[in-house]
């Protein structure tokens, strides 16, 4: 099991527009057609990390709250399919029903969008106001598979009220850690 930091893409960047097939409808989306009112959240994710499987209850959780609130979140998996094969479209649809995803699964196949954001692990989380601009990238909370710290998304949650709650940028964000993103 790696542990690979977030690289911390630049507070303010403007994210990067992108056109992918979601696995749950079958469809190409766009991030215009899926940004939410008051923020975006992009989660990059994938089926075997299990940095990623320790959070996703907690990930399903988050969405199903807030996104009665105007927040919109997008799973993409940006990782090597051929070297990968358990990250592949087919099987991303079957983890999106597994865990009952309220939100798209987009598969990136090409890498370009995982570059654009430069995302480097799984879970690599993203948050971004109404204009589409960064205010929060890094963990979800301080829970790692074996550290007995309890899942609990308390980092992306007082993110997410600080948006909404229009108080600025959370000025402490510590990089989320997990299992590098599967180059090709």
């Amino acid at each position: 099991m790696a542990n690979t930091p977030s690289n911390m893409l630049p507070l303010g960047s403007r994210a990067a527009h992108f056109e992918m097939f979601d696995t749950v409808t079958g469809k190409n989306l766009s991030l215009e057609q899926l940004k939410g009112n008051k923020g975006t959240v992009l989660f990059f994710i994938c089926n075997h990390c299990p940095f990623v499987i320790h959070v996703n209850t907690e990930l399903v959780r988050i969405a199903n709250e807030y996104t009665s609130k105007g927040i919109s979140f997008v799973a993409i998996s940006s990782n090597d399919v051929d070297h990968y094969p358990q990250d592949g479209p087919e099987l991303m649809k079957k983890t999106a029903s597994y865990y009952n995803y309220p939100f798209p699964y987009l598969y990136d196949e090409t890498q370009k969008v995982a570059k654009a954001y430069d995302a480097a692990c799984t879970p690599d989380t993203y948050l971004f106001d109404e204009n589409l601009n960064l205010v929060y990238r890094g963990q979800i909370d301080n829970s790692r598979p074996g550290n007995d710290t309890p899942v609990s998304g308390s980092d992306l949650r007082h993110a997410l009220d600080h948006l909404l709650l229009k108080k600025g940028i959370v000025e402490y964000q510590k990089p989320s850690m997990g299992c590098n993103i599967k180059w090709k």
